[in-house]
């Protein structure tokens, strides 16, 4: 079984311009009520996805979706060749080791320090001792710029450090994707500018390809390289690719008018002259 999955993901990587991941057909529903139809879009290796949209139109429901919490109404997700959608359970979980995620809230637990939250996934996927684990944690801490932190709990230090010990938990097992949602709601500015830079940083440094749902602008434009647009109206996508070509060309004025609140078309135009 890991065998099988193995070669998938081998001959996904040796696929053309490395997709990573490929929703078809997608639909998302809870009971009879369906929240988004027939998505379709592709993930390419080493990208920065953004899943966008307004309130309400199932941004993180997608994400869910992406790491196996729900379940397609309608159509399959592939991880390169492997369909991730008719994978059995041991299948998934062989895959799902190769995730990182950070949720909205960063999930940490507040009875734990910071050292002890970024450990647990090496407790419990490795055989690495005690030792070795907190050696690991502060490594991973430092990366995301919390050396001398390790001792500190979830209550002593700022949300936007909070969402950063979230992402050294996310990063633990190096993993292959990194799934984040809304990892700037709640921040200041200052902090989630930070927080946008320290996403770029870990692209370059790992490789990594990343998900990221957000609806503000200023992380969009500045990380963002490919997404999908999804409108609550038609319940669909009405949008994919760069979000600066989709500000550029764009012809559907519900597009042009998410990507234009404010003046974030004359702020886009400056930062590029």
């Amino acid at each position: 079984m890991r065998e099988a999955l193995t070669m998938a993901t081998g001959a996904a990587r040796r696929a053309t311009a490395e997709v990573a991941i490929e929703v078809r057909h997608m639909t998302m529903a809870y009971g009879s009520f369906v929240l988004m139809r027939d998505l379709n879009f592709v993930i390419r290796r080493g990208d920065i996805f953004i899943i966008m949209g307004g309130s309400g139109c199932g941004k993180s429901t997608v994400l869910r979706h992406l790491i196996g919490l729900k379940e397609p109404a309608a159509g399959e997700i592939f991880y390169g060749d492997f369909n991730f959608t008719r994978a059995t359970p041991e299948e998934r979980e062989q895959l799902l080791r190769r995730f990182g995620i950070l949720y909205q809230g960063g999930a940490l637990w507040s009875s734990m320090t910071l050292a002890e939250n970024v450990g647990l996934p090496l407790g419990e996927f490795t055989d690495l001792t005690p030792a070795q684990i907190r050696e690991i944690a502060a490594l991973k801490l430092a990366l995301v710029g919390l050396k001398g932190f390790e001792d500190y709990y979830p209550s002593e230090i700022s949300g936007g450090m909070q969402k950063r010990a979230g992402i050294a938990r996310a990063i633990a097992l190096d993993p292959e994707v990194l799934f984040f949602d809304e990892p700037s709601a709640g921040l200041d500015p200052i902090s989630s500018r930070l927080l946008d830079n320290l996403i770029l940083e870990l692209r370059a440094s790992l490789g990594a390809t990343i998900v990221v749902v957000t609806h503000e602008l200023a992380s969009i434009f500045t990380i963002g390289n490919n997404c999908v647009f999804l409108d609550a109206e038609s319940r669909t996508q009405i949008a994919t690719g760069d979000p600066r070509d989709l500000l550029a060309h764009s012809q559907d004025p519900r597009v042009i008018t998410f990507l234009t609140r404010g003046e974030q078309r004359n702020e886009v135009a400056e930062r590029d002259g």
